[in-house]
């Protein structure tokens, strides 16, 4: 963890390139679906912000997740209202996809 920021830890793009080859952690990116169409990292699913109060029970409140968005400010909103309802391993990819320089896909693969 490069750093915690409002109770939530932060990951820069190094550390979450390893977590990805890991498996150790479920990634997920919380941008708007045209967002992800234009480009997103390879096998992380979407689940949009905005859709958060469908998509949480479908969540293990045990699991461990990083959350994804553009520049890190809603996937750290997403970390901090899971943390709110009971989640403990949540976490924020610092930065976003404006820092990440790995593979990206395009399309709809919602994952």
């Amino acid at each position: 963890m490069a750093f915690e920021q409002d109770g939530i830890a932060q990951y820069d793009k190094e550390e979450l390139k390893e977590i990805l080859a890991s498996g150790a952690r479920t990634v997920i990116d919380v941008r708007t679906p045209e967002e992800y169409e234009n480009g997103h990292i390879p096998g992380v699913p979407l689940k949009p912000l905005q859709e958060l109060e469908q998509w949480a029970p479908e969540l293990d409140p045990a699991g461990s997740y990083i959350f994804v968005c553009r520049s890190g400010a809603r996937s750290q909103k997403a970390s901090q209202i899971l943390k709110e309802h009971g989640f403990e391993d949540v976490a924020n990819f610092h930065g976003g996809m404006l820092s990440w320089d790995g593979a990206v896909a395009t399309g709809s693969d919602r994952g």
